[in-house]
């Protein structure tokens, strides 16, 4: 190759990038667009607070539950089926060993975190309430985020029959079964 070839290789690569820059500004000279001088909506904050007060206390919000119209919902035998996904980790029956879950036998209605013989997550330890409907269908919904920190796994049952079910069918699983509400 000649000096003669680098230079229209050279003199090609100029003419294009030339031809780019070019209609960029002619282009702008053709379609002028002038910028509105307010803009066409405000977006208000509340004065006494900022943007990461307004999302803390949107974590905040506990939704309320109906648990007796949750409960309704429910089928002890589609509470069994259902269960089916949790009999891998956990046992129901009475005197049933604990496994990578702790035994379920009579859980509604006892201490969160009581079973001595299983080493329950820092989280579910210091909990300190009780397994009643309502905090069942928290944790059954999405364990993560129900207590932050336990080491269940699990990512929840999203549809309400299917978490009624498995209360029901828990709730058999007793020596003094709940009283539904």
């Amino acid at each position: 190759m000649d000096s003669f070839e680098i230079n229209k290789i050279v003199a090609s690569i100029l003419l294009i990038a030339l031809l780019f820059i070019g209609i960029g500004k002619i282009s702008d000279l053709i379609f002028h667009v002038d910028k509105p001088e307010t803009a066409g909506y405000k977006v208000e904050l509340p004065e006494n607070g900022t943007a990461n007060q307004i999302s803390e206390t949107k974590n905040e919000v506990v939704e309320e539950v109906d648990i007796s119209g949750l409960l309704a919902l429910g089928d002890i035998t589609h509470g069994e089926k259902v269960f089916k996904k949790c009999s891998a980790c956990h046992v129901v029956e009475k005197g049933g060993a604990n496994k990578i879950g702790p035994a379920l036998y009579g859980v509604l209605g006892r201490k969160i975190a009581a079973v001595d013989d299983y080493k329950y997550s820092q989280a579910l330890s210091d909990y300190g309430k009780e397994w009643t409907f309502e905090e069942m269908n928290g944790y059954l919904k999405k364990p993560q985020s129900w207590i932050k920190g336990t080491k269940m796994s699990f990512s929840g049952l999203r549809k309400e029959k299917d978490r009624a079910s498995v209360i029901l069918y828990l709730n058999q699983f007793s020596d003094s079964p709940l009283e539904l509400p």
